[in-house]
């Protein structure tokens, strides 16, 4: 389990929270959420429908007034938060402006409007992919194209910090991937990011730390592999002896494989190692069955 999390807000975190509380009639949808987030990480926040986690960052964002607890967003309590501090937030939502008539660079240029140093958006359509679609209409293109063009809505007002939605929502394994390089490029320049997201795999690739929230509370923080003690958990082997499958926990499996190899001829059939995934510990935090 990760340390507990200090009492006084962090002012050297991008967002910093003690106690967030937030009610919606006699319950309590939020309920004492305390959370860092360092600046220049990528931070994922995992969560079922209903947990909390889009309320929380409603919240963060400016857009959700809390009922209790202190918040610091870049420094800033986000319920006060003015147009320079907003100047400073890039926010992908799950739906874009995919349906757009406007050009992508039309789009680009528009937003770039509302910001005081904004990035040129000729060069953001390159840093997303996108630069041969510059003339095409927001709704010709397909739907790796317009998250690309969301995230380049998303920063063009060069934000220090970036909230990403649930991104790669309806995705094909080539796009996802191709999206994962975008976000880490944007990471390489420093831009803090809270990520959303229901796919694991997504949270372990990207994210620096993990936070888990369930039922109003965060469960636990931690790095992708150590959540939930998976860095320390018995290794599961599996392989096949005297035509029976079977199964074996080992806090040593290099020397219990080997162990075993001495007991076969050649390769051990059908062999198989494996710690707890990412998703069989999220699934024990909150409560569901692997």
């Amino acid at each position: 389990m990760s340390a507990p999390v200090p009492s006084q807000l962090d002012p050297d975190a991008a967002i910093s929270v003690r106690g967030l509380v937030k009610r919606y009639g006699d319950r309590n949808a939020v309920d004492g959420v305390d959370l860092d987030i360092r600046r220049g990480e990528i931070f994922a926040l995992l969560g079922p429908n209903g947990a909390g986690k889009t309320t929380t960052v409603e919240v963060l964002e400016g857009y959700r007034h809390r009922d209790g607890g202190e918040v610091r967003v870049l420094g800033v309590d986000p319920a006060r938060g003015g147009r320079r501090w907003k100047a400073d937030l890039g926010i992908v939502l799950q739906s874009g402006a995919g349906d757009s008539q406007l050009t992508c660079l039309e789009l680009l240029r528009a937003q770039a409007a509302y910001y005081p140093d904004a990035r040129d958006p000729a060069e953001v359509l390159e840093l997303v992919g996108l630069t041969e679609k510059a003339g095409s209409r927001g709704r010709t293109l397909s739907g790796g194209q317009r998250r690309r063009l969301d995230v380049a809505l998303g920063i063009v007002g060069r934000p220090r910090l970036l909230f990403l939605d649930e991104p790669t929502t309806g995705f094909d394994p080539e796009a996802r991937r191709q999206f994962w390089s975008l976000i880490r490029s944007l990471r390489d320049l420093g831009t803090t990011m809270l990520l959303t997201t229901h796919y694991l795999d997504e949270a372990e690739e990207l994210a620096d730390r993990v936070g888990v929230i369930a039922r109003g509370r965060l469960v636990e923080v931690a790095v992708p592999g150590e959540l939930g003690g998976r860095g320390t958990a018995p290794a599961v082997v599996h392989w096949t002896e005297g035509g029976v499958r079977r199964t074996a926990e080992t806090a040593t499996p290099t020397a219990f494989v080997a162990e075993l190899a001495a007991r076969f001829p050649g390769e051990v059939p059908d062999l198989a190692v494996a710690r707890p995934t990412l998703e069989d510990v999220y699934l024990r935090m909150i409560g569901e069955p692997a």
